[in-house]
Order: structure tokens, then C-alpha cells, then sequence
């Protein structure tokens, strides 16, 4: 990994301000109509001011949420690889996850959803755990081998799911986990997101740890600090963010690739550096491809996680094929 650069503070305030821009034309965007002439004379609209309180500003703050709490989790797991090109949804991890629902609704279909997604985050952890294992047992010739060995553990996750799902009747079910899609999101089910915030916060805060783990076993040793705690703290965070996320809203794939490559050349690869910079580019990179994706055919919406992967499997194309040193 490179060493960090420095990166003006200015520059961080433009990008949030243009977060907060996309933030504020996604409240206006949607069937119902929303304006702030209609808001700003509620005696007039009662009816836009119940749209807004009660979909647009929940939606919003979860599209926030998810980008930045995803984002942040792909940095931390390609820290803990030692590799740029994986993520959670390149690792294994949302399809444990998503397994993880699938167990939990057919044994204990009664279970509320705060049980339902600590359950997903066992088997999210477990998933990413055995993608670990797996690296270390295996001849690494290429940086490019370590994303196959994700996308090969994560289809045998997902042929699981699906042979179980059809099985028991259950597939309507699973495309609400696999397919990110904010359209339902009301108030009073999307909170469960804010412990992803929380999440992202301890991921600030131990940063430090996660920058020393990503330059080896050895150098994390020689310094004092535990290797396997280090390890074993990015694992919980990743797995958590990664089960609460699939839970509340289904698979948003690539961000956590896509956004932590492009941080890295603006602030380099300092966590406590990159984890602002990735968790704003997370969040309007949600933002945006939710925003279009509900223009492109409006009145009808395409999910949020459709509009990613293309947009981010074009960009993740992209990192392979430019293989150089920083990204390799």
C-alpha cells in the first residue's frame, strides 16, 4: 500500500455540500408531488408535508446511511486482505448474509428483526472468516486472484440460497434481500441503519489499528498491537454493517470496491484520513444512482442496486484492467 497524501479540508466541504445538494433533490423526486413552495405553505398541502416526513426523509437518510456505512465497511475489508479489489459483496459476505436470513426465516420464522439481523451477522462473519482461511491456503500469483476466490465463494453461498428459497417456496422473499431497493423504506423501518452509523464511527475511531493491521502480521506484532484483535474487530464491523445493510434494504454492490479506489488516490491508503473522504463518496454515490434510477422511467422506479452494479461493475472493469502497482 501507498503512503498517504494530503488532501485540503476545503475540498472535503465541496464534497459534502454536493451530498447535501443530492440529498436535497432526492426529498423533491418521486410520484407524489413535493415542492418547497408546497412545503413551505403546509396549510395549503398537508399532504406534502406527510409524504415528506413520512417516506422521503426516511428514504433519504437510508440511502446516506447504507452508502456511507458500506463504503467504509469495503475500506476496512481490503485493509484487512491486503488487497483493493474485494468488498462485501465481492467476498462472500452479503451472500453469508443473505443465507443467514434465509436460515432464520425458515427455523425461526417469529424472530424480530433486530434477532433476524444478528443472526445474518453470525453467518456474514463466518462467510468473510472462510474467505480469509481460504487466501491464506492458497498461492496468490496475482492481486486479480483474490477477488475470483470471493466471487466463487459467494456464488456457492447463492446457489445455496436459491436451491433453499425454491425449495420452501421462499424466492419472493429472497429478492428482497438480494436486490437493493429503497422504495419501501418508511418511517419506522429503516432505524436499524443508525447502528450501522455507529458502526462507522468505531470504524473511525480504531483506524489507526486497522492502517497498522494492513501492513502485515509481523509489522502489527513488532508494534505492540494483536494482529488477530484487530482482525477479528474488522470482521464484527464488516460482517454487522453488511447484515444490517441486506436486512433493511437488500445487496447494493460495488461501493465498497469502487469508492475506497478512488479515496485512495485523492488522500492515499491512511484510514483515519480516508474514512471521511469514503463514508461522503459512499453516500452520494447511493444517492445519485438512487436518483436516477427513479428519473430514467418515471413513474416506475429501478432499484437502487441495479443502477450500482452497472455503474460500479463498468468502474470495478476498470480497476482490473488498469493494474498497476496502486491498485494491484
Amino acid at each position: 500500500m501507498s503512503g498517504a497524501k494530503g488532501a485540503p479540508l476545503p475540498l472535503l466541504a465541496v464534497a459534502v455540500l454536493g451530498v447535501l445538494v443530492l440529498a436535497g433533490i432526492s426529498l423533491l423526486i418521486g410520484v407524489s408531488h413535493v415542492s418547497w413552495e408546497a412545503l413551505l405553505a403546509p396549510s395549503e398541502n398537508q399532504r406534502a408535508v406527510q409524504v415528506l416526513v413520512i417516506s422521503r426523509v426516511p428514504r433519504t437518510l437510508a440511502l446516506l446511511l447504507a452508502g456511507m456505512s458500506l463504503a467504509v465497511a469495503g475500506l476496512i475489508m481490503q485493509m484487512l486482505a491486503r488487497n483493493r479489489f474485494v468488498e462485501p459483496f465481492t467476498a462472500g459476505t452479503a451472500e453469508s448474509a443473505s443465507l443467514g436470513l434465509l436460515a432464520v426465516t425458515l427455523l425461526a420464522p417469529g424472530l424480530p428483526i433486530l434477532a433476524r439481523t444478528a443472526v445474518a451477522a453470525c453467518f456474514a462473519m463466518a462467510g468473510t472468516a472462510l474467505f480469509l482461511f481460504i487466501l491464506r491456503r492458497i498461492p496468490l500469483r496475482s492481486a486479480l486472484v483474490v477477488p475470483v476466490v470471493g466471487l466463487v465463494l459467494g456464488a456457492i453461498f447463492d446457489a445455496a440460497t436459491t436451491f433453499f428459497a425454491y425449495r420452501f417456496s421462499l424466492l419472493q422473499s429472497l429478492m428482497a434481500w438480494t436486490t437493493g431497493d429503497f422504495s419501501s423504506v418508511l418511517r419506522g423501518r429503516y432505524e436499524l441503519l443508525w447502528g450501522a452509523f455507529v458502526l462507522t464511527v468505531i470504524a473511525y475511531v480504531v483506524a489507526d489499528r486497522f492502517t497498522v493491521a494492513g501492513m502485515g502480521e509481523a509489522f502489527t506484532t513488532n508494534l505492540g498491537l494483536s494482529h488477530p484483535r484487530i482482525m477479528a474487530l474488522g470482521l464484527a464491523i464488516v460482517a454487522m454493517v453488511t447484515a444490517v445493510v441486506v436486512a433493511t434494504v437488500g445487496m447494493i454492490p460495488f461501493i465498497g470496491l469502487v469508492v475506497p479506489n478512488v479515496v485512495s488516490l485523492i488522500v492515499g491508503d491512511n484510514a483515519r484520513r480516508s474514512i471521511p473522504w469514503v463514508a461522503v463518496l459512499g453516500a452520494g454515490f447511493v444517492l445519485l444512482c438512487d436518483i436516477v434510477g427513479r428519473v430514467v422511467r418515471q413513474p416506475y422506479e429501478i432499484p437502487v442496486g441495479t443502477v450500482a452494479g452497472v455503474v460500479g461493475s463498468l468502474l470495478f472493469l476498470h480497476l482490473l484492467l488498469r493494474r498497476d502497482d496502486r491498485v494491484g
